[in-house]
């Protein structure tokens, strides 16, 4: 039974705990693990990479995914919720429509292709979870249904409703009405978002790759990193790119996703989808890379976090990176320049002498703070010729980098 997990007290794998993470023992790693068993990750979401799903000639990989399907069931009788975020509709779309490279030749092709597709996926999943005597349910979204707080809101409360009612939801992007200026680009951060919407405690990558290496895979000596306990520059120099071609991610998209994941208390593993049944046999060998949860924000605070959308850039100087490291919000006084065209209540980025620190939501139109940049409060009223507000951008709608 999957939620037994044999959660790595093996030999060879406390071997491996080493690198550029720092020394782990036994015990750290095996309690990495332990975050994706059902009693200590309730909640489950499993993001499906194309390459996985559907083959290089455009047909669906039906064995495969009967198999992945039967683990789901698996887990869910063991007492886990499990949504899961898939790919594969453009993919799949676009051999229906005899449509070039593809179907990413252009971006009306790939909405073509993915308005195709994403209606034969969704029929695929329901059959084959159906075959488990599970449920499924379809949830489309785009960039902004998870940028937008209200429409976030709701959609935590459809995803865990349809979890609470025992069904499987698979989510994908509504690529078919995406633009390349409001959409995610790929399911790995989507998957990150999904997750903290759903309220989730762990996220699992199936890749065409078996987790984060200190190189190339490709390359000699390349060692797999089991665990990494914090990202940072070294962690991110690691990440490559894709190596099938189909898909629009890479492994920046997946470090760039654990960090959102991660710093909402929500553990991440890349693990190989290329092999049968993919979450019993990760289960069965903890094989992959584990990004450790690194805190657990408030809810809203996490939602900020993890948004995408950046509409500029506020500069700021070294006294003011130190207030903002100390919990002070962002003052007229401390900014040194602004960049974009944002208005009040946009994500904007907090930039320093070395750097983006913070991203926030901005009290005022780009306007009206390039005005005020470096301003005295009492000269910004005089400026404005009103009452200004108290920040730039307040701590509580400010997270750091």
């Amino acid at each position: 039974m999957i939620n037994i997990v044999l959660i790595l007290h093996t030999p060879r794998r406390a071997s491996v705990v080493h690198i550029a993470v720092g020394v782990a023992g036994q015990k750290s790693l095996a309690a990495a693990m332990d975050r994706f068993a059902p009693t200590a990750c309730p909640r489950l979401i499993v993001k499906v990479g194309s390459s996985l799903l559907v083959t290089a000639a455009g047909e669906v990989r039906r064995d495969w995914l009967a198999g992945l399907a039967a683990d789901i069931a698996a887990r869910v009788s063991g007492g886990q919720q499990v949504a899961v975020v898939s790919s594969g509709a453009i993919a799949l779309g676009a051999r229906r429509l005899g449509l070039a490279k593809g179907g990413r030749a252009s971006l009306e092709d790939a909405q073509a292709a993915a308005a195709t597709g994403q209606i034969a996926l969704s029929q695929i999943w329901a059959e084959l979870l159906g075959d488990q005597g599970l449920t499924a349910a379809q949830m489309l979204v785009t960039l902004n249904d998870l940028e937008d707080r209200r429409r976030y809101l709701n959609a935590a409360a459809t995803l865990g409703r349809l979890l609470t009612l025992g069904t499987v939801p698979v989510i994908n992007e509504n690529d078919s009405v995406a633009t390349e200026e409001i959409r995610f680009g790929d399911n790995d951060r989507l998957a990150a978002r999904v997750a903290q919407a759903a309220g989730a405690q762990g996220v699992l990558l199936l890749s065409d790759v078996d987790g984060l290496y200190d190189r190339d895979p490709a390359q000699p000596g390349a060692t797999l990193i089991p665990h990494v306990a914090r990202i940072d520059a070294a962690i991110e120099a690691m990440a490559g790119g894709s190596s099938s071609g189909m898909g629009s991610g890479g492994m920046t998209s997946k470090v760039q996703a654990a960090r959102i994941a991660t710093r909402a208390g929500i553990a991440l593993a890349i693990a190989d989808g290329r092999v049968a049944h993919p979450l019993a046999r990760f289960a069965e060998t903890g094989r992959g890379t584990v990004f450790a949860a690194t805190g657990s924000a408030p809810a809203r605070k996490a939602w900020l976090g993890g948004r995408l959308s950046v509409r500029g850039t506020i500069h700021v100087d070294a006294g003011a990176v130190a207030a903002l490291r100390d919990g002070r919000s962002l003052l007229p006084a401390g900014a040194t320049g602004v960049e974009g065209r944002f208005v009040r209540g946009d994500l904007v980025a907090i930039s320093g002498p070395a750097g983006i620190i913070a991203s926030g939501l901005a009290e005022y139109d780009a306007a009206d703070a390039a005005r005020i940049a470096g301003k005295r409060s009492d000269e910004a009223g005089a400026i404005l010729g009103h009452a200004p507000r108290a920040a730039l951008v307040h701590r509580n709608h400010m997270v750091l980098a």
